[in-house]
Order: C-alpha cells, then sequence, then structure tokens
C-alpha cells in the first residue's frame, strides 16, 4: 500500500503515544522462570504498543489516520517501522531523535498471560511534544484524537485538549493506571474526553471500586461516554445512564498483547462512521477478538470485508436468539 499523501481535508483519526518494536515469543510449552531458559519455535518482530495497534486498526478498516509519535535514528531500518509506513499512516509530524534508540519491547506470552521487557528511554516526556507547532496542526486537522499513552504533567495537557474540544474535536484517552496520578489530576485532564478506555483492572483503580460496574458508574461522572473493557468478556459503556454491553468473539487466545488497543481502533473507526453505541462495542469487540487470537496486537486486525461479516454473523445470531 502507497504511503497516504497529507492533504487539506481532516484525517478521520489522529493517535498521539508511544511507538515501540516488538519482540513476540509465544507457544511456549512452559511458563519461563528465572534460571531456566524456555525455547520455542513461534517469534515475531511487529509494531507495538497504544499508537500502533489502535491507528493500524482504525486504518485497515477504512479511516483515514495519522500517528504523533518519537523515533530513533535508527527507525527507518526497522521493519516494525517499514510496516507503518506500508499501511499508509501519516506520519509527517512525528519526531525523530537521530541520537537514541527506538523503543523496544521483548514479550512473552504464555497462555493467557504474558510479560513484557521495555528499553525506551525515548518516551520520557513524550508529552513535550505538544509543543511542537507541526504537532498541534496535525491535531486539529482530525476529526477525532485518541491520546494512547499515559497523561503525566496535567498542565501540559489541559491546554492542549481544551482548544481541541473547542474546536469540535472529539477526544479519547486510554493512559493504563498511574498510582503517581491522583484522581484529582487525572479528572482534569480527562473531562475534556468524549470517551475513555481502561480495562476492569484499571477502571476499579481509578475509581477505587471493587466492582466493575459501579466503577463504570463513577466514571461517566468523569467523561460523556465511559468504556471499560472487560477481557474475554467483551466490553461495556455508559451513555446517559443507560448501560451497553457486548461479548467478545469466542476466539483462542494467542496472545492477549494489544488486544485492548485494538479494540479502541475499532470502537473509534464505527464512533467515526456514526455506528450506534451497540456496534461501537462490536466493532471493538472484534478487533480486540481477533488481535488477540493471533502474535502480536496487529497481526490479527481484520480489513472491511472480514470485519463486515463479522458484525454480520454477529447480528445474525443476535436476531435468531430474539425469535
Amino acid at each position: 500500500m502507497a504511503v497516504r499523501k497529507e492533504t487539506a481535508n481532516k484525517f478521520d483519526l489522529v493517535v498521539f503515544g508511544e511507538f515501540f518494536s516488538d519482540m513476540i515469543f509465544y507457544g511456549l510449552r512452559n511458563q519461563p522462570r528465572f534460571g531456566e531458559e524456555v525455547k520455542t519455535d513461534s517469534f515475531l518482530i511487529a509494531p507495538g504498543g497504544g499508537l500502533a495497534t489502535s491507528a493500524l486498526a482504525a486504518s485497515r478498516l477504512g479511516s483515514m489516520t495519522a500517528i504523533v509519535t518519537r523515533v530513533g535514528g535508527d527507525a527507518e531500518s526497522l521493519p516494525t517501522w517499514g510496516e507503518i509506513l506500508r499501511e499508509g499512516l501519516d506520519v509527517t509530524a512525528c519526531e525523530v531523535r537521530k541520537e537514541q534508540a527506538t523503543a523496544l519491547t521483548a514479550s512473552v506470552a504464555f497462555q493467557s498471560n504474558r510479560m513484557m521487557m521495555t528499553h525506551d528511554p525515548i518516551n520520557r516526556n513524550l508529552e513535550d511534544l505538544l509543543s511542537s507547532k507541526a504537532v498541534l496542526a496535525k491535531l486539529h486537522k482530525a476529526r477525532h484524537v485518541h491520546f494512547a499513552c499515559a497523561l503525566r504533567r496535567p498542565q501540559k495537557w489541559i491546554p492542549v485538549m481544551k482548544a481541541l474540544r473547542d474546536s469540535g474535536i472529539t477526544i479519547s484517552a486510554d493512559f493504563g493506571w498511574n498510582p503517581d496520578l491522583s484522581p484529582k489530576q487525572l479528572l482534569s485532564i480527562v473531562k475534556y474526553c468524549e470517551f475513555i478506555f481502561p480495562n476492569e483492572h484499571e477502571g476499579k483503580a481509578i475509581t477505587g471500586t471493587t466492582d466493575a460496574l459501579r466503577a463504570l458508574e463513577k466514571l461517566q461522572d468523569w467523561v460523556r461516554i465511559p468504556v471499560i473493557k472487560l477481557g474475554k468478556r467483551g466490553a461495556m459503556l455508559m451513555a446517559n445512564g443507560r448501560i451497553y454491553r457486548q461479548p467478545a468473539l469466542p476466539t483462542t487466545i494467542v496472545d492477549a498483547t494489544g488486544a485492548g488497543d485494538a479494540f479502541d481502533g475499532g470502537f473509534l473507526h464505527a464512533f467515526l462512521h456514526g455506528a450506534d453505541w451497540d456496534d461501537c462495542l462490536r466493532a471493538g469487540n472484534i478487533c480486540g477478538s481477533l488481535s488477540a487470537s493471533q502474535p502480536g496486537g496487529s497481526q490479527g486486525l481484520p480489513g472491511p470485508k472480514e470485519f463486515r461479516r463479522y458484525m454480520a454473523a454477529i447480528k445474525s445470531a443476535k436476531n435468531r436468539r430474539s425469535l
């Protein structure tokens, strides 16, 4: 696929966050332990992190997508960055630091669990990119901006998010859980978001609750549409006081790395193309489930034809159950 040229038209989606080259070991016969060596024939090098997986999920479904990140001087020689370029994602606002290495993660997947080791000095203070005129111009060309990274230093985020929202651009964030950021500080940032996408563990940690449903209810005091991802049980959201919930696809999990980020990309694509809340959840679940069925977050992502086939099958099964 040719690299898309930047035009005066707005992007459907701009994703801001951290890029990683992922080295993924999977299909292990035994769980790794310190002092032991575990061998496997199953290995993959792929783009990783929330930025790449969310952007690729939306782009493959047809959303015009740009990314904003920081990579090292080695990026041009990396197959992972090459894949980003081949997919046609706009990278013209990305920063290249020639003296540093692109972030690298080694991921080990065993059954439904995984562990990761990461080298990413290049990602420190990534929010400093928000001071760049080129980055701000790119963000303001989006219909929707998704932040796929930790939200540190609120003073960096708040004016940017406020300006985006005042311009009519919707915003979402998938920021994980940072115990160094108080709920009050976090609220001061995410109150500008249309959506946030915590998983069940993160949602309960953020809100101080022990139940996903209660966490969802509390999060609606923070953002208009909170979404909580439930892993193999699917996902749910709350809109105008009503709860929507949809199940995941019944797939075999090979590697759950990046499945939540794939969900974000599928959900946002559906939202940007006018889907209702149930279909947004279904779209996210399709992308998240298919992502987890293959090693690496981006390898199982569907294209438009496959996506439509799964969506039609889900709705057909729902109609049969309602008869």
